[in-house]
């Protein structure tokens, strides 16, 4: 699993109240919902979470794949033609493993799993146990809790959930951070000529998010690859980090697959990024006289 932003080291930036809301969600026994768009840091904030309670953590990742007997477990195919339907060959899945340990289990894109594995859930959440077929009763030991997180239900590949599922839920809404703590997070993950360069990047990056033309922008991940592919790139040309040409083409590469063009546009994602590269930092040197080395 790729870490998701927002959490560097041991500390979550800028996250302070969303880690008191979930510490105090899941000490109430709740079940909890972390909503928002990618790159928030929800994936991250709550292993900080997992950590400081000493819990185990299992991870699902959610996606049309995940079937109930992934989430929940099997018997072992070839043990029981030899030995038959017993406890010990039936190998937990993660949702089992979590409730057998008192640990979280993390669902991520809860709004791309299956419906019918969602269904598995309910008794769990709501009564913290679960009925298994040939296997019986398993009973959640003290501190199990569902932790699950998901885009918003207009994000590509999303469905709605249930009102079942949230019945049994509460949520916390996580949006993008700061300019200023998205700076701190491209300064704790990636290299940077200067501050000014960083701030611009991230600068960018936010440009995106409510573009005209773009139906999706991009994350802080953007502009943590946006710093380190300049810094690769500048060295491979043997020129300055804050070259304005080197910036584009970094810009170009890590930002043009994460933006979504709507629909009624008929601009292609490189154009709209040097569009904003350009207002972001500056036209192309020589287009307005500047100095090629300013950016």
């Amino acid at each position: 699993m790729t870490e998701d932003s927002g959490v560097t080291g041991g500390g979550v930036v800028d996250r302070e109240r969303e880690t008191e809301l979930l510490e105090a969600a899941l000490a109430s026994g709740a079940n909890v919902v972390l909503e928002g768009p990618p790159g928030t840091g929800k994936t991250t904030l709550l292993r900080r979470v997992a950590a400081s309670r000493a819990s185990s953590f299992a991870l699902v990742e959610g996606n049309a794949e995940l079937t109930p007997a992934r989430l929940v477990g099997h018997f072992d195919p070839a043990l029981v033609l030899s030995r038959g339907y017993q406890p010990e060959v039936f190998v937990d899945g993660p949702l089992l493993t979590a409730m057998r340990a008192g640990g979280l289990l993390y669902v991520e894109e809860l709004n791309r799993v299956p419906e019918e594995t969602l269904n598995t859930l309910l008794a769990v959440m709501s009564e913290r146990e679960i009925v298994v077929p040939r296997l019986g009763l398993v009973r959640a030991a003290p501190g199990f809790g569902v932790v699950a997180a998901m885009n918003p239900y207009d994000a590509v590949g999303t469905a709605r959930v249930s009102s079942a599922v949230h019945d049994r839920t509460c949520r916390i809404a996580m949006g993008y951070q700061s300019a200023e703590a998205e700076s701190r997070i491209v300064a704790l993950r990636a290299p940077f000529p200067s501050d000014a360069w960083r701030d611009r990047a991230v600068a960018l990056v936010r440009a995106t998010r409510s573009h005209r033309e773009l139906r999706v922008g991009s994350s802080v991940r953007g502009a943590i690859d946006l710093a380190g592919i300049n810094h690769q790139l500048a060295r491979s040309r043997g020129v300055a980090e804050d070259d304005w040409q080197v910036g584009l083409d970094a810009a170009l590469v890590a930002l043009s697959g994460r933006i979504r063009v709507d629909e009624s546009s008929t601009r292609k994602p490189e154009d709209v990024i040097e569009e904003l590269y350009a207002a972001v930092f500056g036209p192309r040197p020589g287009d307005d006289g500047a100095d090629p080395g300013e950016a």
